[in-house]
């Protein structure tokens, strides 16, 4: 993937309006047809816009694809990031979160912005470990997007209070447990509030990642 692929999603576009339109009807289709079938015209004329105007900004449907899994992943990252500073400017000079606590929160944050999120909440679980997201892609996201969780396992492993594995292996773990949390939640979304089922979600996430 070309670094300009990256940097799109923070260099100031000439049309947004047209960008973002691409964007949410490229997700509903890719959810409800699948990547391979949902053509790049189909996905122009739902969006209002040219085909010319769709490769203006996308090269190829390869890289609105990617562009798309970094967008909603920026957003997820942006809403969890707010939970994290929540819980630091609530510390101030109390007693601070247990990490195991710190962690609670951001999980049932993760989860309730999936629940709100339905569609994108699919496309993560359809698409998280496709091959049709380039490797780039994913270790951006996961690295880069969502680096303040490779500082809080870091974190936690300097504490003694998170297992000391690879941090990129634990990656991988955290992300396969959230997508299975939601994917069971999704099959039965009357259990998504239910008290007992979230905090065993995040139980089995934590025993995953303790040391």
């Amino acid at each position: 993937m070309s670094s300009s692929t990256l940097d799109n999603n923070s260099a100031p576009q000439r049309h947004p309006s047209k960008r973002q339109a691409i964007l949410a009807t490229a997700l509903e289709l890719f959810v409800s047809q699948g990547f391979h079938g949902s053509s790049t015209a189909q996905i122009a004329r739902q969006a209002g816009v040219a085909t010319g105007t769709l490769f203006h900004h996308f090269a190829s449907k390869e890289v609105l694809m990617n562009e798309l899994f970094l967008s909603i992943k920026q957003e997820f990252a942006e809403d969890i990031l707010l939970a994290l500073q929540q819980i630091e400017q609530g510390a101030g000079n109390k007693q601070p979160q247990s990490l195991k606590a710190a962690a609670h929160t951001l999980w049932s944050r993760a989860i309730d912005w999936a629940i709100a999120n339905p569609i994108k909440q699919r496309f993560f679980l359809i698409y998280s470990m496709s091959p049709e997201l380039s490797l780039a892609v994913r270790e951006h996201a996961m690295h880069s997007i969502l680096g303040f969780i490779s500082n809080l396992l870091t974190q936690g492993q300097h504490n003694g209070e998170i297992a000391p594995f690879p941090i990129a292996l634990m990656l991988e773990n955290c992300n396969g447990q959230y997508l299975a949390s939601i994917s069971f939640f999704t099959d039965h979304p009357q259990l998504g509030q239910d008290s007992d089922y979230r905090a065993a979600s995040f139980e089995l996430f934590w025993r995953s990642i303790k040391a």
